[in-house]
């Protein structure tokens, strides 16, 4: 009966920059379409920005969206540079 309560305040608690970071860089590094870049993450109340190189610009999309999808980010700065190798 104790488990519920406590996983429901974990879930309300409030997500940190180095929280967020963590959570960003290993979704971008799982993701069969976005490894491979070379990405820096960086995180300031909330605000996410990306950074670095891809190949594709799908990669760049893909880095985007999959970073907003984490839990306490308020926005995405995309500033990644599409390099054709």
């Amino acid at each position: 009966m104790l488990a519920a309560p406590v996983a429901l305040v974990a879930q309300d608690k409030k997500a940190t920059d180095d929280y967020i970071n963590d959570a960003v860089k290993q979704k971008l590094a799982a993701d069969t379409v976005v490894k491979g870049g070379s990405l820096d993450v960086e995180v300031k109340d909330g605000v996410v920005t990306l950074s670095g190189k891809v190949p594709e610009s799908r990669q760049k999309d893909r880095a985007g969206s999959l970073a907003k999808k984490v839990h306490g980010v308020k926005s995405v700065i995309n500033n990644i540079k599409i390099e054709k190798l």
